[in-house]
């Protein structure tokens, strides 16, 4: 098939089960083809839009902005889904080739003259026009968008924000992909004293990436969180942790072909050029305008509400270690790739908790169906496995989701391991969003991870951390796959970035109790049922190191939030990051969650930039939600359960999320049951 043919089939409507994205038809060579279609196409779209004479309607306008760019929208989410997750050279390149594209494009909506002026008469008058609440929201969120995106600036700011726009989507590609690149490396093993201390899974998995990397015979710890954490937490020899924990800490701070200092200092000053265009003093005072919190002061004042009792849990977890390496005739003083080692030692002297103990019981398909049954208790949900539906790697699987009366929600796609050509971390993303205001379009949504992959004929094993990731990205897809909003602006996940972690992480609750585990955690070589007595152990340690793990990521959030609040030009990262560390006072044997030179939540888009205390922000509401599932005494209280359905997951951003929340909670949110969950209350 000639490629204009190939391209014309991108943007075609996707034919099959649910009409799901037709992944055994996209070839890279289609793509620039395809995107030249769609992009003049969807601004003739807009322009008519425009245009016409007829006087400014819901209809006529917001409506009609809605359901412009159908065909943009199909190649774009598969061109979106490929570059995530099976990136080759080929596409890289072509990503490299789009990333202005794209922005350019955005911007030729947002700045189209007259559109802007359609949209505030609209705003201005929706409440006398009959609108109903649903329809007055989107109006509502329409005109606070195109404010954000310029449209009130006069011409010259526009066309410099345009510039600025550009250049920070290919800084943005760069970023990512120089993190994709460093991530390909890995601490390779020769020999059998190396592997001193790892857990048999561990062994066998890094014998297979060795394997499959050229190096059989040997052994290859991949530089993924899913790999190099546990061998931090169980390598015997120190000096191999040494080399792991730097190589992991140091992506893209090298100094080579992938270093991201000299972007991240550009991505930087652009971003405090247009915040500044836009109308705010600084880059995160322009990101949380439109956010629950805020203003970063907002952020700031949580951030330091954690901050004294994480580092006093944190500073005896410390001692406590330091003095075990004493007892021991160490001779050395605590060093970072010594505290996961030594925090797994102290957990199982007090608590008796080992995670090689624990692994054989967490079979990554039987965590899967965990997830699946709490959906099932809680909103009446199925699951059904699919054959038929086209995925863009053999990893992949799907499932149909039904809801309690029988009727189809949606498709569910999971991708678990980590690859070559796969970015790093774990994500829900939607190739479409709910929607019914036109035609009813079910919701197509995927949760993509990066755990080890098992040897052949072997179940993937997961760590007690893994098994809250799979219940995390599963809580952003139900806010996907549950959305009851007409209009896709609101749909599912579209809402604030401090509360769109909510649905997520109160998801994470139910992943480690005795009714989910006593049911699924099943040894993969007796299928014997994970012991009581374990799972008491598990819980009783469960507000071990929270410290440590409170705060490498405040220390992120902190960095993050500095870093867009200050005004300095020509920001050296290096320097910055020691002296914003050393102005909070930060531990020197705990290093942030997310260096900066690795950050891609706030230097791979603009997503959680100035924003990432919002993980923290979500997590008083999670904390919070949940503990009115405890004082039901029913974690499954149906009751409650329909309330968090039908006024949060449903309800995407059809409504303010503290409207939706105090709906759900029948109250604002405490602080309390987070400081009480993580052993910070004295």
């Amino acid at each position: 098939m000639p490629t204009h043919d190939k391209a014309l089939t991108l943007l075609q409507p996707w034919p099959g089960a649910l009409q799901a994205p037709p992944f055994d038809a996209v070839e890279t060579a289609a793509f620039e083809p395809a995107f030249d279609l769609a992009f003049p196409e969807h601004l003739r779209e807009v322009e008519h839009i425009t245009r016409q004479t007829e006087a400014p309607s819901f209809h006529n306008t917001i409506a009609a902005l809605e359901a412009s760019g159908r065909r943009l929208n199909r190649v774009a989410s598969l061109f979106g889904a490929l570059t995530g997750t099976v990136a080759d050279k080929p596409l890289q390149a072509v990503e490299q080739r789009l990333s202005p594209r794209f922005a350019s494009h955005s911007d030729a909506v947002a700045l189209q003259p007259g559109l802007y002026e359609r949209i505030a008469t609209i705003h201005g008058t929706a409440a006398q026009a009959g609108l109903s609440a649903e329809e007055q929201r989107v109006a509502e969120r329409y005109h606070i968008q195109f404010i954000r995106r310029g449209a009130q600036l006069d011409a010259t700011a526009k066309a410099r924000l345009t510039q600025i726009n550009q250049r920070l989507a290919t800084l943005y590609t760069t970023f990512t992909q120089n993190l994709l690149a460093e991530e390909e490396t890995g601490l390779l093993l020769a020999q059998v004293a190396d592997l001193a201390g790892l857990p048999q899974a561990l062994i066998d998995a890094a014998a297979t990436e060795a394997s499959a990397r050229g190096h059989a015979g040997n052994w290859i710890i991949a530089n993924t969180r899913s790999a190099m954490e546990p061998f931090l937490t169980h390598a015997d020899r120190r000096d191999l942790r040494e080399s792991a924990w730097r190589m992991w800490t140091s992506r893209g701070d090298k100094g080579n072909a992938y270093d991201n200092k000299r972007g991240i200092t550009e991505i930087l000053t652009l971003r405090a050029e247009r915040a500044q265009l836009l109308g705010y003093t600084t880059h995160a005072d322009y990101q949380l305008a439109d956010t629950m919190a805020k203003t970063p002061q907002a952020g700031l004042d949580l951030l330091r509400q954690m901050w004294t009792p994480a580092l006093k849990a944190a500073e005896a977890d410390r001692d406590a270690f330091q003095q075990l390496i004493d007892a021991s005739g160490g001779g050395f003083r605590l060093q970072p790739w010594d505290w996961r080692y030594y925090a797994e030692k102290t957990r199982k002297a007090r608590f008796d908790i080992d995670e090689a103990e624990i692994n054989p019981y967490l079979q990554l398909a039987n965590i899967q169906a965990a997830a699946f049954w709490v959906a099932g208790q809680l909103y009446g949900l199925h699951f059904e496995p699919r054959s038929d539906v086209p995925v863009y790697h053999e990893d992949v699987s799907v499932y149909t989701v039904k809801d309690r009366d029988g009727s189809t929600l949606g498709l569910f796609y999971v991708d678990p391991y980590a690859r070559t050509g796969k970015n790093s971390g774990a994500w829900m993303n939607e190739f479409r969003a709910a929607e019914s205001f036109q035609t009813h379009e079910l919701p197509l949504v995927v949760n993509v991870c990066n755990f080890t992959r098992p040897p052949a004929g072997q179940p993937a094993l997961l760590g007690l951390d893994d098994v809250i990731t799979v219940f995390h990205e599963f809580g952003h897809a139900l806010h996907g796959l549950l959305s009851r909003t007409a209009y896709p602006l609101l749909a599912g996940t579209n809402v604030s970035r401090d509360f769109v972690e909510f649905p997520s992480q109160i998801s994470e609750h139910w992943a480690t109790r005795p009714e989910v585990l006593s049911r699924f955690a099943l040894h993969y070589q007796t299928g014997e049922a994970m012991p009581s007595a374990l799972i008491e152990r598990i819980l009783r340690a469960r507000q071990f190191n929270q410290g440590f793990t409170t705060l490498e990521f405040l220390a992120s959030a902190w960095v993050d939030m500095d870093l867009h609040l200050s005004r300095e030009q020509n920001i050296d990262i290096t320097v910055f990051e020691q002296q914003s560390l050393a102005r909070l006072g930060m531990p020197e044997e705990i290093v942030m969650r997310h260096r900066p030179t690795q950050f891609a939540h706030i230097f791979g888009s603009d997503g959680y930039s100035a924003s990432y205390y919002a993980y923290l922000w979500s997590q008083v509401l999670d904390h919070d939600g949940f503990a009115a599932f405890e004082e039901a005494g029913d974690l499954f209280d149906p009751t409650l359960a329909q309330r968090l359905r039908s006024e949060v997951l449903e309800r995407g951003n059809s409504r303010d999320p503290a409207e939706s929340y105090r709906a759900f909670r029948g109250r604002d949110p405490s602080i309390e049951a987070l400081l009480r969950n993580r052993g910070f209350t004295a």
